[in-house]
């Protein structure tokens, strides 16, 4: 299995020049490189200077590259699926254009991306594949699919067979039945691959992301918001890049010297407060735009100069620590949820049954509660930026149970 990188940010701040730049170092370190587009602007092939198919194919020596084509995964991996399903809704009295609605899911042209990112991680002679994916909300919808779709499909196809097998024998009949094994089959081999993709994205040994910035605010403040979403979702991120850096005009004088003077001021008083995001590396603004493996090769020399490109920020550790102290009904407990938090971060917290719901920005995340706090009552919280802390003590009608 490959490892995997993904390059995400803004839109415009340059992640396709900085993804393919990494590919083009690692080839030419002599370990072979796949530099993938999910992007539907696909300009990976403009920033290489060639021309890109769905397939891969080598550029340079150990490089290979591919602009992923969604609409055509659809049409071949989806097309079976969704007619399994609608002759399973036919069957269940379903009319035949509501089935054709039915079946036709938000979100599976990306789900089918990603998917082709894992299957290409798996085969092929390359080490690395290094992913150049669309603007961050569309990353962060992106890495979403594979724990939505398997909520979704757990929830319509339930994993007991028997049970939705005799309850379709009921509606429509023994015929029913063989429609739904030849069905069942296709949902289990959605469920695998769902599974691989959660696990694959989940590994930090095998799968990372790489934020890519330009030093301004309103762009910062995005990539704050993203270290907090992927961290919610369990995604690794090891590092983070400012790309263009103006150079510093030192003590020269003029229009120009003074624009960049100003503009520079400005960059790093941005990057100053880009504290707590783990490794931070900068790549200065070029004049000329690097197209081409020459130019790319020179832009990755000045961002990883001597490092190997694969070094990245180690993983955060655990999202989850629990402490206490007291005994009995006496006794204080602290559940520490480790994720970046910005100073203007909207955050809600919610006991649900045996869970928190944690909410911040607007994104959600169902947190278990160890067994300990099951019996506990939620007494306080905290936060700060680097996560939140819940204070709970003993539920007495629970706690001796």
């Amino acid at each position: 299995m490959s490892r995997v990188l993904l390059f995400t940010g803004k839109g415009g701040v340059g992640k396709t020049t900085l993804a393919a730049a990494t590919g083009a170092r690692l080839a030419a370190s002599g370990r072979k490189a796949l530099v993938v587009s999910t992007d539907p602007a696909h300009s990976l092939g403009d920033a290489l200077g060639t021309t890109l198919g769905a397939k891969p194919s080598e550029v340079d020596g150990g490089l290979y590259a591919c602009q992923i084509d969604p609409r055509g995964l659809v049409d071949d991996a989806w097309g079976e699926l969704r007619g399994h399903l609608r002759t399973m809704l036919a069957g269940a009295g379903v009319d035949e254009i509501d089935a054709e609605e039915l079946t036709v899911l938000p979100g599976v042209e990306e789900l089918l991306a990603l998917a082709e990112v894992q299957r290409l991680a798996s085969s092929g002679p390359w080490e690395t594949v290094v992913v150049d994916c669309g603007p961050t909300a569309e990353t962060l919808r992106l890495l979403a699919l594979p724990e939505a779709f398997a909520g979704y499909l757990e929830r319509l196809f339930p994993t007991h067979r028997r049970v939705v097998r005799g309850l379709l024998a009921g509606v429509a009949g023994t015929g029913t039945v063989e429609k739904w094994d030849a069905t069942a089959d296709a949902l289990s081999r959605l469920a695998e691959h769902l599974e691989a993709l959660r696990t694959m994205l989940a590994d930090p040994a095998r799968t990372s992301v790489r934020l890519v910035l330009t030093p301004e605010r309103v762009v910062a403040a995005e990539t704050r918001r993203t270290l907090t979403a992927l961290a919610l979702q369990g995604i690794h991120v090891d590092g983070v890049i400012a790309n263009r850096l103006v150079p510093s005009p030192g003590s020269a004088r003029g229009a120009a010297a003074s624009w960049l003077r100003t503009r520079r001021h400005e960059q790093d008083a941005v990057l100053a407060s880009l504290t707590g995001i783990g490794t931070l590396k900068t790549v200065d603004h070029r004049a000329a735009e690097p197209v081409g493996i020459p130019a790319l090769l020179e832009v990755a020399s000045g961002l990883y100069g001597t490092s190997d490109p694969l070094e990245g920020g180690a993983s955060s550790g655990q999202m989850l620590e629990v402490s206490g102290s007291g005994r009995g009904h006496d006794a204080s407990y602290s559940l520490r949820i480790s994720v970046p938090l910005a100073d203007d971060s909207e955050l809600d917290l919610a006991r649900v049954g045996d869970e928190l719901a944690l909410t911040v920005d607007g994104r959600r995340k169902l947190v278990a509660l160890p067994s300990l706090l099951k019996r506990c009552i939620v007494t306080g919280a905290e936060m700060d930026d680097s996560g939140v802390t819940v204070r709970f003590r003993p539920d007495p009608a629970l706690w001796m149970r």
